[in-house]
């Protein structure tokens, strides 16, 4: 993890609608505040720039195209401000290899660097099908997007990325993977409902930074994005002892923070747990 310059990151809030335009207005101001506040990396909300299933597959579709509009935006904005940007989710109808999706999109997370260059790209690999007590009842991912299978890491400003999101956070087999790969953060692009945000969201997010010793940077959609849909927010920063320095509840904005690197060398020296492990 780099110690000769700053770390500081930014999870970024939203509340996004089905407005696309809307939406990336909002990001782009939020994405000026991070840079303001002297964030080297900002991280975007899963779906942070569309949000309703109906749009996902046309939308995927224009952005696997040769003019693109959301990632034509992120280069922009990262370029422009000088600021790594992990953009959330946003869909694509094609693989990383290539190939087309026929009747659906991957969920992916693109990275750029500040100079506008795509660097990385994560497809979600859990699909989140469940029944859940809300208004919209039952949510099937799996009816709109095809999972990824790949791991994706790469190194940042703040230290060596693992890319995941949201449902991805029930799994500890992944994080567990992405630590074999020496990652030093991890970030969450998310969109929990209330419901299950409220029962587990922190709990899940301390575990998976205290197991496997990393810095959390989880931001989150965080309000009533619909009249059948509302999120639960708490975009945090969590340190790799599990304990949350950062938090915004509801609603739009950035919170920062630095991802100490001399407290997650230290931590890892005293409690080798790393080089314990049994099986």
């Amino acid at each position: 993890m780099t110690t000769s310059i700053s770390n500081r990151v930014a999870a970024i809030q939203m509340v996004s609608t089905h407005d696309i335009r809307a939406n990336l207005d909002e990001a782009r101001k939020l994405l000026e505040k991070a840079a303001s506040e002297g964030a080297r990396v900002a991280v975007l909300p899963e779906n942070f720039a569309v949000l309703a299933t109906s749009q996902m597959v046309a939308c995927g579709q224009v952005e696997s195209s040769e003019k693109p509009v959301i990632r034509a935006f992120l280069a922009e904005q990262a370029k422009k401000l000088g600021l790594w940007i992990v953009g959330g989710s946003l869909p694509l109808a094609h693989r990383p290899d290539g190939s087309d999706i026929e009747g659906k999109v991957r969920a992916s997370c693109l990275v750029f660097d500040d100079q506008g260059r795509e660097v990385a790209r994560y497809d979600k690999i859990h699909l989140f099908d469940a029944m859940v007590e809300d208004a919209q009842g039952q949510y099937r991912e799996s009816d709109t997007f095809e999972p990824g299978e790949q791991l994706v890491t790469l190194d940042t400003p703040a230290g060596k990325l693992g890319l995941a999101i949201c449902y991805d956070l029930r799994f500890p087999e992944l994080f567990r993977a992405l630590r074999e790969q020496a990652v030093d953060w991890v970030c969450l692009p998310s969109a929990f409902t209330w419901q299950t945000g409220n029962a587990h969201w922190h709990a899940l997010i301390r575990a998976r930074a205290i197991e496997n010793q990393v810095w959390v940077v989880a931001p989150g959609q965080g309000g009533q994005n619909s009249e059948h849909r509302r999120t639960y927010g708490h975009s945090l920063i969590c340190d790799p002892w599990g304990k949350v320095v950062k938090e915004l509840a509801v609603g739009s904005g950035v919170v920062t923070a630095e991802l100490d690197a001399e407290q997650l060398i230290q931590l890892r020296k005293r409690m080798p747990v790393w080089e314990h492990r049994r099986l």
